[in-house]
């Protein structure tokens, strides 16, 4: 099966590789780590993204611990940089050792390195991998009697990646239930012991509620839609703007707004009707953003649950997506949002759009009562509350 092959792979690169950790082990010792610390997290970035978000009310939500946060992976901005602090954790950016290809050995030796920290700490402790690929050929190293758990967010080249280090994690926590049914068949497709099956736990992300919340309202006016993330190829970008130059066309009034920088993914001038705003960290901002804006498109191919449908429902944003990820579980046709059809035909998810704004445009009464569900399902079901105490019970878990 395919899970063992990857399994005796793994074993012969620790052989190979020792060498390095040993001589980490060694490093250690003449600098070793200067306080004691309760949760290792490694997170690979802190750069601005829906994932490195949830890494930072994580961080928070570990507040009453005494926790030290490395990063991994060369950020491309230091957007949620000050989240991170204002956690009150010691932060260690080992990017420049671990990202660097020129010089991979160092990666190797900084296994020997972070997992000689680890292991050498007294008292109860335990390891916090937010999808770091370091983290994971770190595992391997970690004493066993130290709880490791790992974070996954969607289905993706982690779901693969974790495989030869899966045994090394006494929990995994997944965010959208789609996306557990996707691992675990995947799990069975690789011969996966079903052992593994139960220790998956489900965690929905949460967010910080906006106090006041008007409905949506619609006269005829503009149609403001928005687009709210970076530029990865997953997103597709360009059928958000393709979609807004099809509304032009059918004679519909719409705005399309993108907040985050898109520079990667949409090419030339601005159109007539496109508004960019570029990385935003500002709270009051992106609520004012969000608050101007009638309908969130998400066209991505693939999610889990992405937390700017949860920021946008909060403040009554209609939502057209595609049926990806946990979207379907918590959009209801018609009475929260609108699914596309399909996800794959670039172009009828642009015709259906038009078809759904029209609709929209049509009806305001229509308009108004999804905005009002919205806050509404926004208010039961993704406020913080519920999230921090899943994640401190998690923690207290492993270390009262």
């Amino acid at each position: 099966m395919v899970y063992t092959l990857l399994i005796w792979k793994r074993r012969i690169e620790d052989i190979l590789i020792y060498p390095f950790i040993w001589w980490g082990n060694i490093l250690s010792r003449r600098k070793p780590l200067s306080d004691n610390y309760e949760i290792f997290f490694f997170f690979p970035f802190y750069h601005i993204g829906g994932a490195e978000k949830v890494h930072t009310l994580i961080s928070a939500a570990a507040g009453g611990r005494k926790a030290i946060i490395f990063f991994t992976r060369k950020s491309g901005n230091d957007f949620f940089l000050q989240d991170f602090v204002s956690a009150g954790h010691k932060i260690i950016d080992l990017s420049s050792y671990t990202d660097n290809k020129l010089k991979y050995w160092n990666n190797l030796v900084y296994r020997g390195i972070i997992s000689a920290y680890i292991n050498q700490q007294p008292g109860k402790k335990m390891v916090f991998n937010g999808q770091s690929n370091f983290g994971y050929k770190l595992s391997r190293w970690i004493k066993p009697e130290i709880p490791q758990v790992e974070l996954i967010h969607s289905f993706g080249s982690f779901s693969y990646i974790r495989i030869p280090f899966i045994e090394f994690y006494r929990e995994t926590i997944m965010i959208s239930k789609t996306r557990i049914l996707d691992h675990l068949n995947l799990y069975k497709n690789y011969g996966i012991p079903v052992v593994y099956n139960d220790r998956i736990t489900y965690i929905l992300n949460g967010i910080p509620l906006p106090e006041q919340v008007s409905d949506k309202s619609q006269n005829g006016k503009e149609l403001r839609l928005l687009y709210a993330g970076r530029d990865t190829p997953e997103k597709r970008v360009h059928i958000v703007r393709a979609i807004g130059q099809a509304c032009l066309k059918a004679g519909l009034p719409v705005s399309v707004q993108f907040m985050g920088d898109v520079s990667g993914a949409l090419k030339g001038l601005a159109h007539s009707n496109e508004i960019f705003y570029g990385n935003i960290s500002d709270p009051e901002r992106i609520h004012g953003i969000y608050e101007n804006t009638d309908i969130l498109l998400i066209t991505s191919g693939e999610e889990g649950f992405p937390m700017v449908v949860m920021e946008a429902m909060a403040r009554g944003c209609i939502i057209l997506a595609t049926p990806v990820g946990d979207l379907s579980v918590h959009i209801m046709q018609g009475i929260n949002g609108f699914l596309f059809s399909q996800i794959s035909d670039e172009q009828k998810i642009i015709r259906e759009a038009v078809e759904i704004i029209n609709k929209l445009q049509s009806d305001p009464s229509l308009l108004m009562a999804i905005s009002s569900a919205n806050i509404k399902y926004a208010r039961e079901h993704f406020g913080l509350v519920s999230f921090e105490k899943h994640y401190q019970k998690l923690f207290d878990k492993y270390l009262s």
